[in-house]
């Protein structure tokens, strides 16, 4: 498989370096991607590098992934406003460890093929690099010219940013420089793979190569995806979009891509999936034919949910999500976990009731108005079970008289109250 070309066809090339095309061709070449381990989960914003990452193995490369450990500390400054949280070395460890293992899901490091992936820290080779012989090894290659030019720099010491930029964060691009120079010696290491704003950073890494042992190296840039409507991708009312479903139910995974628009699926599918472009084609003019049953939004679905957790978990994900609206959703609902349960009714109306009243059998007509006020009365509730419009965990409720049970109780703590079609209450039990 030709990378670039490859890259290309998906949307997922900016820029690359003149002389990286034809490097790639000469045959197995080695690249790697920088990932800062500020929390011990990558979230989808990551994603993008780590597919490009995945696309260089398949295409018979070696991958690099190089977790941050070193610049973590600093913070890069790369279309940030502000200094980020400087992280401790237990931390960066733990952080460390749980990225690898989301990683593998992407990448092969486990086999003996000649290009299976390998993870790095750069807090390895700098945290015995004395601040001396930093800067009079390192330091001394590149010009402050050269850096101020950078846009990194110059964005934030342009006025737009009241916080100004300390040395710390000038002295980041210097670091992630060079990285790239100790891959580059030890192991044999001739590509960056970035977002488009690590530009600047890269191009100090090739630049020091160069001078340092007179090598040529390369960079090969993303795109910064948005969505359509220009906001920034990967980010919800709830914040970012997390791999690790402690963080980010694969449920609520599922619905992020779900829910797209038709615009962003026709370009996500390109970027986030291994879908051929035969089948992305196919898949667009399907979607085109008949937007209303949304083909591509199920399909990217499908395959990242898939890809980041199991094709289990994509059943799940896909059972919980019909939940209000299948015949099986009375049985679904004594299966799935607590946090799926919970993202399934996020936002409708809740009551806390007592274990006590729900173990002694109390009728559900007391219960609904008198311990919690979902009827303002009983004949109300009565003309609604009467006329088959009222439901316990989608289950009918037939007989006016009927009584709450342990039995009823979702994940032993929670019963579902639904009026008529489309109104759902939450009770929790204590």
């Amino acid at each position: 498989m030709d990378f670039i070309k490859e890259l290309n066809w998906r949307g997922m090339i900016h820029t690359v370096m003149p002389g990286a095309e034809e490097e790639l061709k000469k045959g197995m070449a080695t690249g790697y991607l920088g990932i800062d381990p500020t929390a011990d989960s990558l979230h989808i914003g990551h994603l993008v590098g780590v597919m490009m990452l995945k696309h260089f193995q398949r295409s018979g490369h070696k991958p690099i992934a190089l977790v941050g450990g070193a610049t973590g500390m600093i913070g890069d400054p790369s279309m940030k406003s502000q200094e980020r949280k400087l992280l401790d070395e237990p931390t960066l460890r733990h952080n460390q460890e749980a990225i690898k293992k989301q990683l593998a899901k992407f990448l092969d490091f486990e086999s003996d093929a000649p290009n299976a992936a390998i993870l790095v820290n750069n807090y390895d080779w700098m945290k015995e690099f004395s601040f001396l012989d930093f800067i009079r090894d390192v330091g001394k290659l590149i010009t402050v010219n050269y850096m101020m030019a950078k846009d990194s720099v110059k964005k934030r010491l342009s006025g737009d940013s009241q916080q100004g930029m300390s040395f710390t964060e000038f002295s980041y691009q210097l670091v992630q420089g060079y990285d790239f120079l100790t891959l580059y010696r030890d192991k044999g290491c001739k590509f960056q793979i970035g977002g488009s704003d690590q530009w600047g950073n890269i191009t100090t890494g090739t630049e020091l190569i160069r001078r340092t042992v007179g090598g040529e190296a390369f960079a090969i840039t993303c795109p910064l995806i948005t969505k359509a409507d220009g906001t920034k991708f990967g980010k919800t009312e709830g914040g970012n979009v997390w791999l690790d479903p402690a963080r980010t139910s694969p449920y609520k995974f599922y619905q992020f891509w779900l829910n797209v628009s038709d615009e962003d699926a026709e370009k996500y599918i390109k970027i986030f999936t291994e879908l051929t472009q035969e089948e992305v084609e196919a898949l667009i003019e399907e979607h085109k034919a008949d937007p209303g049953r949304r083909p591509l939004q199920r399909r990217l679905a499908q395959e990242v949910t898939t890809m980041v957790h199991s094709a289990a978990d994509f059943e799940a994900a896909l059972e919980a999500s019909q939940i209000l609206f299948s015949n099986k959703a009375a049985e679904t609902l004594h299966n799935i976990d607590e946090k799926t349960l919970l993202d399934v009714f996020e936002g409708v109306p809740t009551f806390e009731v007592s274990r006590d009243d729900i173990e002694s059998g109390i009728r559900l007509a007391d219960l609904l108005t008198e311990k919690a006020a979902i009827f303002p009365s009983k004949a109300e509730m009565r003309k609604l079970v009467q006329g088959g419009g009222f439901s316990i965990n989608k289950e009918k409720i037939s007989d006016p008289q009927a009584v709450a049970s342990a039995d009823m109780l979702l994940n032993d703590r929670y019963i579902i109250v639904q009026k008529g079609k489309k109104q759902y209450f939450l009770l929790i039990v204590k």
